[in-house]
């Protein structure tokens, strides 16, 4: 029979064992408040550009092209990942869960929240980019690209995590070829919420510089299409909307932040 004492230090030592366990797990999984908010940006000169259907062959809501000049600012390299808002959130809503994997079934009004908490924590002022942010950015500045980083359809699945090619999915970000500007993962992968309200015809509307999107509306904008996507969709020119309150394991986002 095992003593009284020996059973102890058998417990002790299993117990010391256990907690040297999670420790090493934890240190593999998570990440520090610091390093969670010190997100990667890349920033973008500003400048004009064609903005919509460049190649003649979208939907009316991208037509018609139009003239669109932005100023500098900066937008996230990746999309946010589930390790930084899990370190600002305390939570993890996503399907598909991965350290390193997008964020996802996150709302307009989830990715709010996140920006104004991270805010608080880090005296910055993210924010979603807008929609003319957005696309100058997916498109390598500015570019006639169909994709971000290609107007190739064979050389898309070297950029972009969508139908053909996710397994039904996400992927951890920055795993395909970056576009133009170092930017990762703006075709595919997740639907991104940007700030503007939708409307059809909005783009008959638009004014020239900085356009901030229509005063009116109930649906806000996604972008960049998904990882349940075809290659269509994922365009940088395409457009879709949602409910701000509404959640779905093909959308999250990424942040932006003005440059003055």
């Amino acid at each position: 029979m095992i003593r009284k004492q020996e059973r102890r230090d058998w417990y002790d030592a299993f117990l010391v064992v256990a907690m040297l366990a999670v420790a090493i797990l934890s240190s593999r999984t998570t990440l520090s408040l610091a390093q969670a908010t010190d997100i990667e940006m890349v920033r973008v000169r500003g400048g004009c550009f064609q903005m919509g259907d460049t190649s003649g062959g979208g939907m009316d809501n991208e037509k018609p092209l139009h003239e669109v000049c932005v100023s500098d600012f900066y937008i996230g390299k990746y999309e946010v990942t589930q390790a930084e808002w899990q370190a600002v959130m305390g939570s993890n809503p996503s399907k598909f869960t991965g350290n390193r994997r997008p964020v996802d079934s996150v709302s307009w009004e989830d990715a709010q929240a996140f920006i104004a908490k991270l805010n608080r924590m880090t005296g910055r002022r993210y924010r979603l980019p807008s929609e003319a942010e957005w696309e100058y950015a997916a498109r390598s500045g500015g570019k006639a690209e169909e994709w971000a980083g290609t107007s190739v359809e064979s050389q898309l699945v070297d950029y972009a995590w969508y139908s053909d090619n996710s397994g039904e999915k996400s992927h951890v970000v920055g795993t395909k070829r970056p576009n133009g500007l170092g930017i990762y993962d703006m075709s595919g992968n997740l639907w991104e919420w940007v700030q503007d309200l939708y409307s059809d015809v909005w783009y008959k509307e638009s004014p020239r510089d900085n356009p901030q999107g229509p005063q009116t509306g109930n649906a806000r904008v996604v972008r960049g299409g998904s990882w349940d996507i075809n290659s269509v969709s994922v365009r940088a020119a395409s457009r879709d909307w949602s409910n701000p309150a509404g959640r779905d394991s093909g959308t999250g986002f990424r942040v932006g932040l003005s440059a003055q």
